[in-house]
This record gives C-alpha cells, structure tokens and sequence, in this order.
C-alpha cells in the first residue's frame, strides 16, 4: 500500500477558518492531529522540530508558554496538548488577542477537546472546532478499490496499523494506544480511581457492538452500580474510544426509547464479519455528521430504528432534526431486509439503502430500497 492523499479532508475548510479565527482540532489518539497541523505549515522541515509547533508535554515548550512566548517570525503557531494546564483557556486567549492580527492559531488535543473546553468559556466566538476521523474508504483511496476496504476491514483506519498493513504491528499498536489512552489521558484528564476496572468494562464491550446496550446486565457483570458503569462508558466516549447513538423515535412505530447502540473509533477492536463491517459503516457515517457540523453548522445525528417488535435498520442520518437517510448493512447481497421495508412504509424517511460487500447495485421493485455495495454507497453520498 499505498499512494495517500497528500493532505487530509479537513484541510481546505480549516485552512479558510484560519483566517479568521482560531482552529481547535480534537480526536482519537494517534489519528494523525499532530501530522496534519504540521502539514499545514509553509515552511520545511514540516516536523516536531518547527519552531511555530508548540507541545505542552514537552518542559521546554510549556516554560515559554508560561511565559507567553510564541515565535513571531511564524504565520501559524500550532499548539499541542495545551488543554492539560488547568487554565489554558485563558492562556490561549491572551495569546490569540494579542497576535490575532499577525498569527493565526491552531490547538490540537488528543482528549474530547470540546469536552474540556467547555464550563465558563472565555474563548467563545473566537475559534471552530473540527473533530478529525480516522481514514475511510474514499479518503484512503478516492477509487474506492476492493484491496483498499479488505485493508479498512482489517486494520482499522487508523494511520499507521492501516499504513503498516502488518498483523502483528496492528496488534502491538492496538495494545499500546489503549494502555495511553487508560494511563494517560485517562488519569491525567479524569482522575479515576478504578482504572483496572475501565480496563475489565473495555474487554467486555467489543461483544457488544451492534446491539442495544444494556447498561444493567454490564453493572450486574461488574457488580458495580448502573451509574458508575453510566459514568465509565462517558469517559471512554469523551476520550474517543467509543461512541454511542439513540435510537429514532418516528411517530408511526413503536419505537424503544432508550438503549443506545455502541461502537469503536477504531473499528478493528470489533469481532470480524458483519459487525466489523458495520462498525465501519457507522464509523464512516459519524464522520459524515461531525463533518457536515462542523464545516456547515447543520445539527447532525446518528441514530438507529428499532421497534418493540423488534424489528431494526442500523442507522438513520438526520439533519437538524430531519431523517436524511437510512442504512442497512447486511453480508449478503441478494435479499433486501423486511424490517428495512418496513420501516420505509412507515417513517417517511426520504431514502433507504441496503449496503455490502458484494458487487451487485440495483433497486428492489417491491420496496424501492437501493441495494448496493458499501464503496458505491461512500460514492452515492459523497461521504468524506
């Protein structure tokens, strides 16, 4: 593999944002933040080495932070990890108000950077947030080729496991982004106590993807308190191991109400078959909504349909409250999923589609469901 895109998805609207206001960019650990910063600068050598990059778990750095010192012969000054001094804010904002005229400023964060932002903040109105995704299929490969999604499918889209294509590097990668994540940011930024059980909650969710989860059965599993098991699953969302979404409460169904489905940011992590894939489906859908957030300000979510019937299509799009789309992963490609027809009688959800791994693209006659694979799908929703 492979032949990348030179930049990243992202690049062309933070770019623009840039010269206006401040950019914050957040995302997992080791999506590939730090890089993408540094790609944004004009001068050579675009590495840690630069002197407009600035890294607050580096002493030498956080001394001239402290101290108000940037590098005034830089356009662009990137700050990493600023979020973990107690008043960043305020740091960040002298800075910015004082050299907003002659620099612009870009804060990276591997934790839930707009998590932490948040609480009295000063900074309103004076910066966009951007959540940047692993990669997905046409991001990775704009030709969206079979080898490119086996790859995803097995290495997660990540960079540098997806970058390696290598089992025993993904898992040495695999194992050691989780113990930062756990040793790090999880104690520097949370300061829990029970961290060998977050460790214990973390291997018991991987079964759990693609089903209504049930925080009770987890507490019983645990044997700690539903609330506590309620906290620990926010704090792994906050720092972007996992994600959750609702379930659609259309008018015409009966609709569950409350179990929310969970999934990883990477992917991977999941059983492989059809729940990799819809992980992956899920993942490429997020990023969709966080995409569409945060360069067009449209209120997105991912949700699910299911029914007291039980009856279930795994996701629904919508836009500022409006069901957009729904889609359905499935293995096979041949038959189209009842519920799917179903729900499309019923939800007035303006299109259903019905997505795999196979090769065959065509509409069902009885229900007008597109069943197609999932790179055409990527193609059809111009999906980044």
């Amino acid at each position: 593999m492979k032949n990348l895109p030179v930049h990243r998805y992202l690049r062309a609207p933070v770019q623009k944002d840039l010269a206006r206001k401040m950019v914050f960019i957040g995302g997992p650990r080791q999506v590939g933040k730090t890089t993408f910063a540094l790609s944004l600068l004009k001068t050579h050598p675009k590495n840690e080495t630069h002197p407009a990059y600035l890294n607050w778990d580096l002493g030498e750095h956080r001394e001239r932070l402290l101290r108000g010192e940037v590098p005034a012969a830089e356009s662009l000054v990137l700050l990493d990890e600023i979020h973990k001094f107690a008043r960043w804010r305020s740091l960040v904002k002298g800075i910015y108000d004082t050299r907003k005229s002659k620099q612009s400023i870009l804060v990276i964060g591997s934790a839930r950077l707009d998590y932490y932002r948040k609480g009295g903040d000063s900074l309103q109105g004076r910066y966009h947030y951007y959540r940047l995704h692993p990669f997905s299929l046409r991001e990775a490969d704009p030709g969206a080729h079979s080898a490119t999604l086996d790859l995803l499918l097995r290495f997660g889209g990540f960079p540098e496991p997806f970058l390696a294509a290598s089992v025993q590097e993904h898992r040495r990668w695999q194992r050691e982004q989780l113990e930062r994540v756990i040793h790090d940011d999880l104690r520097d930024l949370e300061r829990v106590r029970e961290v060998s059980m977050i460790e214990l909650l973390l291997h018991h969710l991987p079964g759990c993807v693609g089903s209504p989860l049930s925080v009770k059965s987890l507490s019983e599993l645990l044997q700690v308190a539903h609330e506590t098991v309620e906290r620990w699953l926010t704090i792994l969302e906050r720092l972007y191991v996992c994600f959750r979404i609702s379930p659609y409460g259309a008018p015409r169904i009966r609709a569950v109400k409350k179990e929310k489905k969970l999934y990883f940011w990477d992917w991977s992590q999941t059983p492989e078959g059809g729940l990799r894939l819809e992980n992956l489906v899920a993942s490429q859908l997020l990023k969709y909504c966080h995409w569409r957030e945060d360069t067009e300000g449209h209120a997105m979510e991912l949700r699910y349909l299911r029914d007291t019937d039980k009856r279930e299509v795994d996701f629904v799009v919508l836009c500022d409250s409006r069901p957009e789309f729904a889609v359905e992963c499935k293995t096979g490609e041949r038959s189209v999923s009842p519920a799917a027809g179903y729900f499309k009688v019923r939800t007035g959800i303006p299109a259903f589609f019905q997505t795999h791994l196979g090769t065959r693209d065509y509409v069902h006659a009885g229900t007008g469901i597109r069943v197609l694979p999932f790179h055409r799908l990527c193609q059809e929703l111009e999906l980044p």
